[in-house]
């Protein structure tokens, strides 16, 4: 079969449309109407992963397809590279959390911030500065335990209040 530039263009178009199995089982289908030496001439001429080829074949006589590891992707969290970090974070943040003063909420606020935390983790815990997240990141993951960084009220005593005098203004 011979590929005209239409053709190369038409196919690379719907290869690009496709995902996953369909997007496989059509250059499976196309390699085969290409003939012999098709997987070659559509990795030369189409710029398809020669790999990517054969998984069709392979899932079209097997009946089997392979499926696609998307949620194995992208960034892993924190707690994946720095195991002890949650429960170590815990127990520094645990002694310097209150309640709401009224009661309302479950919400524990702590006296200590985020880049606190993060100093005491190297200073208690024997954390390196570099193996430790950000700051923002030790802030996200102590709110996701549960604890909000605020600022503690001290209990003001009552003002007493002037009897008025004949001398003051109204």
């Amino acid at each position: 079969m011979e590929c005209t530039d239409s053709l190369k263009a038409l196919f690379m178009e719907t290869a690009r449309s496709l995902k996953g199995s369909a997007r496989r089982l059509f250059m499976a289908r196309t390699v085969k109407e290409l003939g012999p030496g098709g997987q070659r001439r559509a990795e030369r001429e189409l710029g398809w992963s020669r790999v990517t080829i054969r998984k069709g074949p392979q899932e079209v006589a097997s009946g089997f397809t392979c499926l696609d590891a998307f949620a194995a992707r992208g960034r892993k969290p924190v707690e994946a590279h720095v195991l002890t970090l949650l429960p170590a974070s815990k127990a520094i943040v645990e002694s310097q959390s209150q309640t709401a003063p009224q009661f309302r909420t479950q919400r524990l606020y702590t006296r200590l911030s985020a880049a606190e935390v993060r100093r005491q983790l190297i200073a208690q815990k024997g954390y390196l500065a570099d193996e430790l997240p950000t700051v923002q990141t030790i802030t996200t993951k102590l709110n996701t335990l549960g604890y909000y960084p605020k600022k503690v009220a001290k209990s003001q005593p009552q003002k007493k209040s002037q009897k008025p005098t004949r001398s003051s203004t109204k």
